[in-house]
């Protein structure tokens, strides 16, 4: 399970806790780090500098481990100071980046000079090779079944990923729709040198979201995501819920952003995730949703994973040298 990216980033397997807002807490990057793979905490649900600083801290209070920071550069109603949450990242000498959202050229000066390893987040070949132009040192390709923000294009991951593998020099993550270690096993077959998940990771005993939400995720299937916001330009796959079937309606009678604000808030966010109220407002969830039959620790994942990933590994080579296929 060696790759470019395990060297890269100082970790033992090619998995990776991408960054959720709300979600990206220090318990659960911490138990992903320490687990063997890469955890993220993310600056947006910290808030302010003084909060991220005080969480990077809880981290390594309970890792040794390299962790990431997530840095949102998506637009906001209300501007985050990226750049200060980069100088914290600097103080508290945190140095790998996961930037999603518009290109990272205007930080990467910053990043270089401080020997940030930075992770950006495309959903094709044209951003991966910008990406790689202005200096990334890795891209994460994320197709339509990812939970949160999969671009507008609706390519789903077995296209999307070869397309940037064969674009670009630099090592690719795969994310969306991958759950477990058969689909591990497939994005390195892909050309892909590890996957990031979101979803899988909000369905274990560390992730901080309310039981209630958990039980949802083991009941759900692959159908019960929606993809909603296409007409303010940023499309978000969240949970099937009354407040995305709301948010659908209007959207398709032309609703601004104005008008669906009220909906889609992160305040609305929070009583989903914390207080367990499944319809209480938009929450991010993946196609692989499907995939979850169980909530295992983040250790207990990670090693099902490697072992599945071996196990069908094994398979594939058994069948490959199957004399009846070969007759």
């Amino acid at each position: 399970m060696k790759t470019r990216i395990t060297k890269l980033l100082g970790i033992e397997y090619p998995i990776i806790c991408g960054g959720m807002f709300q979600v990206g807490r220090a318990e659960l990057a911490a138990a992903v780090s320490e687990a063997g793979g890469l955890g993220i905490i993310t600056s947006a649900t910290q808030g302010t500098p003084e909060l991220l600083r005080q969480e990077i801290r809880k981290v390594k209070s309970l890792t040794k481990k390299p962790f990431a920071v997530n840095l949102s550069l998506f637009p906001s109603q209300t501007p985050i100071p990226n750049k200060e949450f980069i100088q914290v990242m600097i103080e508290e000498d945190v140095r790998i980046v996961e930037t999603s959202g518009r290109s990272p050229e205007p930080f990467m000066p910053m990043f270089k000079e401080n020997n940030f390893k930075v992770i950006h987040k495309v959903v094709g070949p044209k951003y991966a090779k910008t990406a790689e132009r202005v200096g990334v040192d890795a891209v994460t390709v994320v197709g339509n079944e990812t939970g949160g923000h999969p671009g507008m294009s609706d390519v789903g991951t077995l296209v999307a990923l070869p397309r940037v593998v064969d674009s670009v020099d630099i090592p690719v993550i795969a994310g969306g729709g991958f759950a477990d270690g058969r689909g591990l096993i497939s994005a390195l077959a892909l050309g892909a040198e590890g996957v990031l998940m979101g979803t899988r990771f909000m369905a274990t005993k560390e992730s901080p979201i309310h039981d209630h939400v958990k039980d949802w995720m083991l009941e759900a299937d692959e159908t019960n995501t929606i993809i909603v916001q296409r007409n303010i330009g940023s499309p978000s796959r969240v949970a099937l819920n009354e407040v995305s079937k709301e948010v659908e309606r209007l959207e398709k009678e032309g609703a601004t952003i104005e008008q669906l604000l009220p909906l889609i808030t992160g305040k609305r966010a929070k009583s989903v995730y914390f207080e367990g109220n499944v319809d209480g407002g938009l929450m991010s969830c993946g196609q692989s949703v499907g995939l979850i039959k169980e909530i295992p620790s983040v250790n207990e994942l990670i090693q099902q994973m490697i072992s599945e990933a071996k196990k069908s590994l094994g398979f594939i080579q058994e069948r490959m040298n199957s004399e009846e296929i070969v007759r």
